[in-house]
């Protein structure tokens, strides 16, 4: 039966490698790090991966992750409601709520699950979702699963807020939900003003922190605490697969019957297979390393200042923030798309390792190189590719 369908699947692929938006994925052959090698390409400094805190591949973490599994074997074989839930996962859980500063937390094998598992349960049709427009796909997709009135807000723009506010002012609940921090950006964004719109007319927030989670704001709670708003947000949803180790996993955090709601009637939480113990074994050794230490989340602010000088004092337009994704942005130029590949083919050439992002990633027209920068790269990592960027920036007409 497939062959005939066959022929409308290879047209569109076609198109879209005619367009050049075909996306090859390139092959690491070493584990995740600063330095990684890759297949044909050698030895590189990666400058492209969420691994803000450098823990990726940190020993202690395997260790604990090893700990954990001969203790707690390798998987569940169930949900949690079944025979699924072990101490080990109520234990994450106290730990997630004590280092968010919630009531409650609840896991999830993924963020995309979680953000996919929390509005349905909460919400119906006389409700409305109240949504910034560069949310991640995963709250898009979360907000579709749900009866609920929906509308959409200019990102960050808290004017606009207001007035979706005012139309959604006649709905019986009313939750407004944004990223922590914009990931395609690295936008943070204005919690404190969110939840002073959201107080005023009697709206819940929910903030979704999977870039900030770990390192942003004064002990890394997150982009709330850098905005000064701990306390005010009801419901954050997070990951352990960036700045906390890199794996996977997800959690959502907040209030208590917000949380015993979800473990009633999230579908992603009732049908999936329980977070693996070596995952969450290690994730409880990450938050106890950032409430023990500062180090991690000073040297990547450190790192970012660093890298954000150079890069602009180099003639490259990039998004103004603090946060350690960098955007390098190319949709002022013809051709943005394919250029941003061809920017980051010959940055591995040169031993840095990025991707271009373009259509359908971000819009059309705003095709970029998405820098992060991570707490394990040296002065010396940041200078080289600087270096490295300028050399290539000059060869392509970028600067």
């Amino acid at each position: 039966m497939f062959n005939q369908h066959k022929e409308r699947y290879t047209t569109e692929l076609e198109e879209i490698e005619k367009a050049g938006l075909y996306k090859n994925e390139r092959i690491i052959t070493t584990a995740q790090g600063v330095e990684i090698k890759t297949k044909g390409g050698g030895s590189v400094l990666n400058f492209c991966a969420n691994n803000y805190l450098g823990l990726s591949n940190n020993p202690r973490l395997i260790e604990a992750a090893k700990k954990a599994m001969d203790e707690w074997g390798f998987g569940l074989s169930s949900v949690r409601f079944i025979c699924g839930t072990q101490g080990l996962h109520k234990q994450l859980e106290a730990k997630l709520s004590e280092f968010l500063g919630t009531e409650d937390t609840i896991l999830f094998s993924s963020a995309f699950d979680a953000n996919g598992a929390v509005f349905e349960p909460l919400l119906g049709s006389d409700d409305a979702i109240i949504s910034d427009e560069l949310n991640h796909a995963s709250i898009i997709d979360g907000v579709r699963l749900c009866k609920a009135q929906r509308f959409r807000y200019k990102n960050n723009n808290m004017e606009d807020l207001e007035e979706q506010l005012k139309a959604a002012s006649n709905c019986k609940t009313v939750l407004v939900v944004t990223d922590g921090v914009f990931s395609m950006d690295g936008i943070i964004a204005q919690v404190d003003k969110i939840c002073d719109l959201a107080d005023k007319y009697g709206a819940m927030v929910m903030v979704d922190d999977s870039h900030a989670t770990g390192f942003l704001g004064e002990s890394g709670k997150g982009s709330y605490e850098y905005s000064n708003a701990v306390g005010r947000v009801d419901i954050i949803s997070t990951t352990f697969g960036k700045a906390l180790g890199g794996a996977s996993g997800g959690c959502i955090s907040g209030k208590s019957e917000v949380v015993d709601m979800l473990r009633q009637r999230a579908r992603p939480y009732l049908f999936s297979n329980s977070l693996a113990p070596a995952i969450a074994g290690a994730t409880l050794e990450v938050l106890d390393m950032l409430q023990s230490s500062s180090e991690l989340r000073d040297k990547v602010m450190k790192n970012t200042q660093r890298f954000r000088k150079g890069i602009k004092e180099a003639g490259f337009t990039i998004v103004d923030s603090e946060h350690p994704i960098v955007p390098i942005m190319l949709g002022h130029l013809e051709n943005d798309a394919r250029l941003s590949q061809q920017f980051a083919n010959k940055l591995l050439e040169e031993g840095i390792y990025v991707i271009g992002f373009y259509f359908p990633v971000v819009p059309k027209g705003k095709s970029r190189i998405r820098v992060q920068i991570s707490a394990a790269h040296t002065d010396e990592h940041i200078d080289f590719a600087i270096e490295k960027f300028t050399k290539a920036g000059k060869e392509l007409g970028i600067i």
